[in-house]
């Protein structure tokens, strides 16, 4: 039987989270595989928000006494802020953008839409937490927040991606998977029983 253990009742997430992309390819790879410098997309500002939402159809007779409720739909997307970026990561946010580097320069071209280049995303959220514990956001998709920098004299310029995510590879429809630590012991949850 699951339940909520008493250090979890007092668990709050408090701060950012660490985003890894890479191109997905059917499987997610392990923690320690996914989650490396290499595949960090930038750094973080202003945090990030997970979405998940639905849409009903209901069914209600004229009297109102009768009434039934069908899911028809559903969507989740993962936004944040990103205050670390260059010409790669426009790469993998903006579906038409080519990237190459030439004598010291790096160059990315945007736009046009025959240069979609088809590719989907695996993108995993890490909030760090020794205490209570990790929690990771994973899902498949693509950026469709497009691409905004505004450069201004007093700030930061960050952009602020929106990957709409799809259903994964497996036969149930899933479109995100929350993973969180479980740090208090089971056999101490046990005991409080």
């Amino acid at each position: 039987m699951s339940h909520t253990q008493t250090k979890e009742l007092n668990k709050i997430p408090l701060g950012s989270m660490d985003f890894y992309v890479t191109e997905w390819t059917g499987t997610i790879p392990s923690d320690e595989e996914l989650e490396t410098e290499k595949n960090m997309i930038g750094r973080t500002k202003n945090g990030a928000s997970v979405t998940y939402g639905a849409e009903w159809y209901v069914a209600e007779s004229d009297d109102g006494k009768a009434k039934k409720r069908r899911l028809t739909a559903e969507s989740a997307s993962i936004n944040y802020g990103a205050i670390t970026w260059n010409g790669f990561t426009l790469e993998t946010l903006v579906a038409t953008a080519r990237t190459e580097e030439n004598d010291g320069k790096r160059t990315t071209k945007i736009g046009g839409v025959k240069n979609d280049n088809g590719k989907r995303y695996l993108i995993r959220g890490v909030y760090h937490d020794p205490v209570d514990g990790d929690i990771r956001i994973t899902g498949v998709g693509v950026n469709t927040g497009g691409w905004e920098a505004v450069f201004k004299p007093d700030s930061e310029t960050i952009l602020q991606p929106t990957f709409e995510l799809e259903p994964l590879l497996d036969d149930e429809g899933t479109l995100l998977i929350y993973e969180e630590e479980i740090i208090e012991s089971k056999t101490t949850a046990e005991e409080e029983e």
